[in-house]
């Protein structure tokens, strides 16, 4: 398996304890992450840019898990990912959902876009692969985000939007564990195939036609 933008190893480490048996390589572009990776996980690490992609077709599986919005030429990061996998071998890819949802965050984020469900589908179609399952996540959160991210940007421009998003990672005790609980119950439902019809994020599974 491979992560495509694999950062500073926190989902390597998960990927590692979930699938022991698993060849696992992580590719970033900034060292500085790598250096974090190393602690977190014995992957094999490549300091690399999607871009230039140095991979064959070597792995089953590919993991993009909010990196796609990041990158200005998706559609070619997309065929580069498609290149990386064997006849048959999938691609598993998270990005946020809902343009409506444009906010702050995203300025701050440095993303590119938000996606609809037809956006995503389609620019995977044209890379080459068949979308096998498709849905929106995090439906617990999706009127709580659209809420504090339109109140949050009538404060105007006296605070920065890298303010304005740090604001968000605040600790509620409380409020954190009902969210907590609630994103398990979806990711069992959706873990079971099932899909749900509103959330601030995509996740699909796509397979490269043989």
């Amino acid at each position: 398996m491979l992560e495509v933008g694999c950062g500073t190893g926190n989902v390597l480490r998960v990927l590692e304890s979930a699938c022991p048996a698993c060849r696992l390589v992580g590719v970033e572009l900034w060292f500085d992450g790598l250096r974090y990776a190393r602690g977190r996980s014995s992957a094999l690490l490549v300091q690399a840019d999607i871009g230039s992609s140095p991979f064959a077709p070597l792995f089953d599986l590919v993991g993009m898990f909010d990196v796609l919005e990041h990158v200005t030429e998706d559609q070619e990061a997309l065929r580069l990912v498609h290149d990386a996998l064997r006849p048959g071998g999938k691609l598993l890819v998270t990005v946020p959902a809902h343009q409506s949802l444009w906010s702050y965050f995203d300025e701050a984020a440095r993303h590119c876009r938000r996606y609809s469900e037809d956006t995503i589908r389609e620019k995977l179609k044209r890379a080459g692969f068949e979308v096998e399952f498709l849905t929106q996540f995090m439906a617990c959160l999706f009127p709580i985000v659209w809420a504090y991210r339109k109140l949050a940007g009538l404060r105007g421009n006296a605070t920065s939007a890298r303010e304005k998003a740090s604001d968000e990672f605040r600790l509620v005790p409380g409020f954190n564990g009902i969210m907590a609980a609630l994103l398990h119950l979806e990711a069992k439902w959706i873990c079971h195939g099932r899909s749900l019809p509103i959330g601030t994020s995509l996740v699909v599974i796509a397979r490269k036609a043989v």
